[in-house]
């Protein structure tokens, strides 16, 4: 037992040590990246919706559902400034009441011009960051589940390489008829391994998320409700007087909810809209705000595959459109089942 508290404690403790850094104060950001299409139209961010696709099951574990089996997710994201992402992912049963599943996630920051202290072109070089996905799921009943993601991470920027470790732990729930549902994750707690360049260790960017879904019986509508960076209740920054003295309560709430809601007129298509407030509050241009922290996408779906696209603002001048496909092979090449 004394051991496996120390194995425990040397994960936990780095990541406590972070709890009051957000975005830009850690490492391995891109562990926090949607890879979900369906997520993305519903502002960037869910851990509630149980059942409804393999790729959620990325950003809450306890989502990996045993109706997965077979199942392969595919991802890919067309980003800000010709920087790509995306993620692999199959799962299967096991045993009588867990699951399992396992992938990849990339992200290629794309190529860059190299030069020396002088200004002079020698050449170009590129950036690129990896995690491995190794995840788990119990299933005690038909109503709860809960997950855990193991995930070896990789960052190579030009000629200097990172190793990091990190996890997952998510908790699900749904009603019988799944009307209802909600889940909790506690994501990337970790530590990263070794460094860059011999600099001190950074910490990883931990953040713990809670959410809601709720689906109307007598109406095509389904809305969603997530608190993000519950570890942390002050989500603004302040750069003069006069912002830090507008920045109220109401407005730290504000920051850390996504909102989204689904419009199912059947059940193989839907639409979906969502609200991101941080989003809009720290992006959002002076001149005008426009867009900026909506989201939208449709998804299509069928006994052999399922299509979801989203598209989320970022800025006046740029969006990121984001497309996930999720395969049952078993039943591509069952004609029995066609």
């Amino acid at each position: 037992m004394a051991k496996w508290i120390r194995v425990i404690s040397l994960f936990l403790l780095p990541a406590v040590g972070g709890i009051a850094q957000t975005g830009g104060d850690n490492v391995y950001e891109f562990l926090n990246l949607t890879q979900s299409g369906l997520e993305s139209s519903l502002g960037g961010s869910n851990v509630s919706l149980a059942g409804s696709s393999l790729s959620l099951a990325w950003t809450n574990p306890a989502l990996l559902s045993r109706s997965m089996s077979g199942n392969v997710a595919l991802n890919f994201t067309n980003y800000l400034a010709g920087v790509n992402y995306g993620m692999a992912l199959y799962s299967r049963t096991s045993g009588k009441s867990a699951a399992i599943g396992g992938g990849v996630s990339y992200l290629n920051y794309g190529s860059f011009t190299e030069a020396d202290e002088t200004g002079a072109i020698t050449g170009s070089f590129s950036a690129s960051e990896i995690a491995l996905a190794l995840m788990y799921s119990f299933h005690p009943d038909s109503m709860f589940s809960a997950g855990i993601n193991f995930k070896p991470l990789v960052s190579q920027l030009e000629k200097y390489n990172s190793f990091g470790l990190a996890f997952d732990l998510g908790a699900s729930w749904h009603n019988r008829d799944n009307y209802l549902s909600a889940g909790l994750a506690i994501r990337n707690l970790g530590i990263q391994v070794s460094s860059y360049a011999g600099e001190p260790k950074s910490s990883l960017p931990l953040e713990i998320i809670a959410g809601f879904s709720a689906r109307l019986r007598h109406a095509p509508f389904r809305f969603s409700l997530t608190m993000r960076h519950l570890e942390k209740f002050k989500l603004t920054h302040h750069y003069t007087t006069d912002e830090y003295n507008k920045q109220n309560i109401g407005e730290n709430i504000l920051r850390h909810v996504v909102a989204g809601v689904e419009i199912i007129p059947h059940k193989n298509f839907w639409l979906s809209f969502g609200y991101n407030h941080q989003r809009r509050s720290e992006l959002q241009s002076d001149i005008k705000s426009s867009g900026t922290g909506l989201a939208w996408g449709f998804g299509i779906n069928s006994t052999v595959a399922r299509i979801e696209f989203g598209r989320a603002s970022f800025h006046l001048a740029s969006a990121s459109n984001n497309i996930s496909v999720i395969l049952v092979p078993g039943k591509m090449f069952n004609r029995k089942q066609l």
